[in-house]
């Protein structure tokens, strides 16, 4: 498997990635901008659910209105965090940070099907609720951990430093 991610970041655009002096920063630092805006759009949908931010908004209203933003925000995430990912291919593989990100960012996926009907595009009907259904509320508490574990666990992706042999 050590070829396979050898081989991946050995290809000439990985390799300029890694070497350059001002490409990679470039990259990561709009990748960690990417993040700021998407992140900061969930956190503030959740928050939402949980009715303790924008209260004077239905939820319908916050949805749609940083829908456009979100798409915007994981496209510059996901595309710069390929390039970031490829470029150190080798190294990421073994990682424990960088796989605890890759199984937190599994898991976010799966949790946006599970709640998808029931919760994200179902906000008309918790807008006529009295309030906020359970399962709308625990939707965001678990989103917000998922979240707060994956960027937590990119931003050890850095530190890690692997056995000496």
């Amino acid at each position: 498997m050590s070829e396979f991610f050898h081989w991946l970041q050995s290809m000439a655009l990985a390799t300029f990635l890694r070497e350059s002096g001002l490409t990679y920063p470039i990259i990561m630092s709009t990748h960690l901008a990417g993040i700021g805006l998407f992140g900061g759009l969930i956190l503030m949908t959740d928050l939402r659910l949980l009715g303790l931010v924008l209260r004077s908004s239905t939820i319908t209203e916050v949805v749609t209105q940083f829908r456009v933003w979100k798409r915007l925000g994981i496209v510059v995430v996901a595309g710069c965090g390929v390039l970031l990912a490829w470029s150190k291919a080798e190294q990421y593989s073994t990682n424990p940070y960088f796989l605890t990100k890759m199984v937190l960012l599994v898991l976010v996926i799966v949790h946006a099907q599970v709640f998808r009907k029931s919760v994200y595009a179902n906000t008309e009907e918790l807008d006529r609720a009295p309030e906020v259904p359970s399962h709308a509320k625990w939707a965001a508490v678990l989103s917000l951990l998922l979240w707060v574990g994956l960027v937590s666990a990119g931003r050890l992706i850095g530190y890690y430093e692997p056995p000496r042999t």
